[in-house]
């Protein structure tokens, strides 16, 4: 069919000439669409009282662990099919890729409409849960080996064009979210299921603008007057390491301590972000909704602040900097609630997002860096099952440790201190994890005439 075959990669290889700052806005397109479950935490509320409209009816409603686990269940699929598909990916190219994202997040969104119709909290986690997963995990990952080819010469640049639209996504998504869920609120609805079927079209309208844009480079392409260096840092290599290989060397799952530890200190938060603001000083759902979407603009800054500072300072460095300072800023919420400073638990979880964002940016870069480019999505498609194991410790650890201290007569306003005390040791574990990062062995470098190809096979 020809419009099936627009989606070809040999369909997709540039043109002598093309412009690769079109790329950036192809990546945006779909991230900023997918990375509305940063902004997940709006929903949470109104979805413990669908049935009973105007509050909770104890027994019959979703209680806000059940709700919690759409987001996991989201995130772990993501980090799973990343990993299963990222060979696919790789041979099919990024507008295949791009546009079977786009069916399945959107059909999740649709799918799980119809849960909240029925009131199946199952249909809810095999529509946003699973199917919405599955498109996150080919979306996340279907632009940023493609940028890191356009962009060899500031590859953490172009990680952080690839991923600070998806940090962005609750920017859009979380004032969206609540102003559908308001228009569409009545006596029998809560607006939950219209806000899912409404932003799952304006989604799959607006992930086909990137599907369509974007570009492969020709192989061997390079950017006018770029030369590669021939002396490179010491953790930096010109050389490739298969998938197969890189995923059995010990700085792979060094790295996957690393993302995993950073993602888990993160998440908790930015999933619950609307809720813990809430709980914490006593704001309103708006004000809650707007705390999200705030941090959603430093998810998405920090994204590509922190990954274009490390083409200076280099990956290691740069990661350190998340983890001492990440550390230092969780140990100070607590007290922003003791003194009542909503401004100053703005600036620290602000902070902390802003390098949580930086992590997801900075970790492909650290890939190409000690991989080389030959599978680079596939090999960031098996390392972000990081992301999923983060995906359960992290939302969870913040929903089941606060609701057990309200359960135990904890103030609401001191329900999320142990929380954050924790969160400062994974950060010290993860900066463990990277100090002990090494170059690759170069006996693990892909040589001419081993069975793996340099390029992706052409579909």
């Amino acid at each position: 069919m020809p419009l099936l075959a627009l989606l070809d990669r040999e369909r997709t290889v540039a043109p002598p000439g093309f412009n690769r700052w079109l790329i950036p806005p192809a990546a945006l397109a779909i991230h900023l669409c997918i990375g509305e479950i940063y902004g997940f935490s709006v929903f949470n509320e109104p979805l413990t009282r669908v049935l009973g409209i105007r509050e909770s009816i104890k027994g019959r409603d979703w209680t806000i662990p059940e709700v919690g686990w759409i987001y996991s269940i989201a995130l772990i699929v993501l980090g799973l099919s990343a990993a299963l598909l990222g060979r696919w990916v790789e041979r099919s190219g990024p507008r295949k890729t791009m546009f079977a994202s786009a069916c399945a997040f959107c059909g999740g969104l649709a799918v799980a409409g119809l849960g909240v119709r029925v009131h199946n909290i199952a249909v809810v986690y095999l529509g946003y849960g699973v199917l919405g997963g599955i498109g996150l995990g080919l979306g996340y990952i279907a632009p940023v080996s493609t940028l890191v080819k356009w962009f060899p010469d500031r590859p953490g640049m172009a990680t952080g064009l690839a991923i600070m639209g998806f940090g962005g996504g609750a920017l859009v998504g979380a004032p969206l979210a609540v102003e559908l869920m308001g228009a569409f609120r009545s006596a029998t609805s809560v607006g939950v299921m219209e806000a899912f079927w409404v932003m799952a079209g304006l989604y799959f309208t607006f992930m086909m603008f990137g599907t369509f844009l974007v570009r492969v480079p020709e192989a061997k392409w390079v950017p006018r007057g770029y030369v590669p260096p021939t002396r490179t840092r010491k953790l930096v290599t010109n050389e490739h390491v298969a998938v197969e290989v890189a995923w059995k060397t010990p700085q792979f799952w060094l790295l996957w301590c690393v993302l995993c530890l950073n993602v888990t200190a993160g998440i908790g938060v930015l999933g619950q972000a609307s809720l813990m603001c809430q709980d914490m000083f006593g704001v309103t759902a708006a004000v809650g909704g707007g705390f999200a979407g705030l941090l959603s603009l430093f998810n998405m800054g920090g994204r590509f602040f922190w990954s274009s500072l490390s083409d200076l300072t280099g990956r290691k460095a740069i990661y350190c900097v998340y983890f001492l300072l990440g550390a230092l800023l969780y140990f100070l919420v607590p007290l922003t609630q003791r003194v009542q400073s909503v401004t100053l638990f703005v600036l620290v979880t602000a902070v902390i997002i802003s390098m949580y964002g930086g992590g997801f940016a900075t970790i492909p870069a650290y890939l190409r860096d000690l991989f080389g480019t030959m599978h680079l999505g596939a090999v960031h498609g098996r390392l972000i099952t990081a992301w999923s194991m983060a995906a359960v410790l992290g939302p969870q650890l913040v929903n089941y440790v606060s609701t057990y201290q309200k359960e135990r007569g904890v103030p609401k306003t001191e329900a999320y201190n142990v929380t954050m005390y924790l969160m400062v040791g994974l950060l010290l574990a993860g900066l463990v994890c990277n100090l002990l990062v090494r170059p690759v062995h170069e006996r693990h470098h892909h040589r001419a005439g081993d069975k793996l190809d340099l390029e992706p096979t052409r579909t």
